[in-house]
């Protein structure tokens, strides 16, 4: 794995000290290991409309805070932005048919399809990921 993708979770945890799961993301973001992060429109779009919920972080972010967060990460040389690859969606379409899938995953299925075409790995604190096969995975805990 050349890159990890985490997940939304993941990104406002690690902007928020006050967060529950805030000491866990910053062991990973500060394990020398780890490789590049990236985000994608889908962990972007997350990221700066529940940064700026009153009910998700301890403090809300305003718009340009959130877009200031987000403009900063992309700054560092570790934080790539990872595009679509053509093929994304038949992968997609075969994580997300399953009638087991439940339709709250959607989201899910979309991040686990574009990290297996891009060689990424998923950093979650969402177990949910576990349902994917062959999808390089790592389970954040508290």
């Amino acid at each position: 794995m050349d890159t990890d993708l985490p997940d939304i979770n993941v990104w406002l945890a690690l902007v928020d000290e006050n967060h529950s799961l805030h000491a866990a993301a910053a062991a990973y973001w500060n394990d020398p290991s780890t490789p590049k992060r990236a985000f994608c429109r889908i962990t972007m779009l997350g990221f700066l409309r529940l940064s700026s919920s009153p009910r998700v972080l301890s403090r809300k972010l305003t718009h340009a805070e959130a877009w200031q967060t987000y403009l900063a990460f992309l700054r560092l040389p570790e934080i790539v932005s990872l595009s679509e690859p053509a093929n994304l969606d038949l992968t997609f379409h075969k994580l997300s048919s399953p009638a087991s899938i439940p339709h709250h995953l959607w989201t899910d299925a979309y991040l686990a399809a574009l990290a297996m075409q891009t060689n990424s790995r998923i950093v979650s604190f969402d177990k949910d990921f576990t349902r994917f096969p062959k999808l390089a995975f790592l389970h954040l805990r508290p």
